[in-house]
């Protein structure tokens, strides 16, 4: 069993960087007080990948991509666990924001 908090959560949500929805979804993951998007909620057409990667203890080496709106870029702004330790597995093919993105409840929530 996790030691670390990890919920699903079932309101609607959304990511929103320069006035635009990146990425929307009613089944997010909540961890660590951040809403990880499924890979399929997120607007591809915004993703850049980078180079930068960290490291997290339990869930293992995250990716980051940048985001490209209206040809503003934030860089490094995303990121995810291509292959996240077993503890984290939940968080495959999912997407987390930072750096400016605001994460909030879809309108009408």
């Amino acid at each position: 069993m996790s030691t670390h908090e990890m919920s699903t959560h079932a309101q609607s949500m959304q990511a929103v960087w320069n006035d635009t929805v990146i990425a929307e979804s009613a089944a997010t993951l909540v961890v660590e007080g951040n809403h990880y998007f499924p890979r399929s909620s997120v607007g591809e057409s915004f993703l850049q990948g980078s180079d930068t990667t960290t490291v997290c203890p339990w869930k293992g080496t995250a990716s980051y991509l940048s985001l490209t709106v209206e040809g503003d870029t934030n860089t490094d702004a995303a990121w995810y666990y291509p292959e996240p330790k077993a503890e984290a597995e939940q968080i495959r093919d999912h997407v987390a924001f930072w750096r400016g993105v605001t994460v909030r409840p879809s309108p009408g929530q």
